[in-house]
């Protein structure tokens, strides 16, 4: 199921200790919210730059970091922060990331709003590909926030 909320902070939201976000593959993450992932996970950042720079890390991937009773989700939906994101990475993503959840019986995720805002897709159709997905997932919440509320 996936609840949207108007404005917020994924990482304020009670209750919830897995978070996910768009990427790029080439090792940035300067902007936006990935710069909050970059500030709270140091060493989830140096471990992403390292795997984009090994050229393991590719559109529709998702590297998992755990930090104690914390999962971030980080997907793979653009190729550099020059690019937009990618429809077909976004989709791909989300999917291996309910099916990395439903192993590690993750029932809850909060997710910014991908690929729109710095990413430039329209809002509208990756809200369609984030519902198609998780539509699959009965047994996961989604909890994604539209509109960042808070400090960067």
């Amino acid at each position: 199921m996936v609840t949207y909320i108007e404005r917020g902070d994924i990482f304020n939201i009670k209750g919830i200790n897995s978070y996910a976000h768009g990427c790029n593959c080439a090792g940035a993450m300067g902007k936006g919210v990935a710069l909050q992932f970059k500030k709270k996970f140091p060493l989830m950042y140096k471990q992403y730059k390292d795997l984009c720079a090994s050229g393991k890390y590719q559109l529709g991937d998702v590297f998992l970091y755990q930090f104690d009773e914390v999962f971030v989700f980080n997907l793979a939906t653009q190729q550099s922060w020059k690019t937009k994101a990618d429809k077909d990475a976004i989709r791909t993503s989300l999917t291996k990331m309910f099916d990395i959840a439903c192993k590690y019986d993750i029932t809850q995720i909060a997710l910014p709003k991908i690929g729109a805002g710095l990413g430039g897709l329209d809002w509208i159709e990756v809200k369609l590909i984030i519902e198609n997905v998780a539509s699959k997932y009965a047994n996961i919440n989604l909890y994604v926030v539209e509109n960042f509320d808070g400090e960067i």
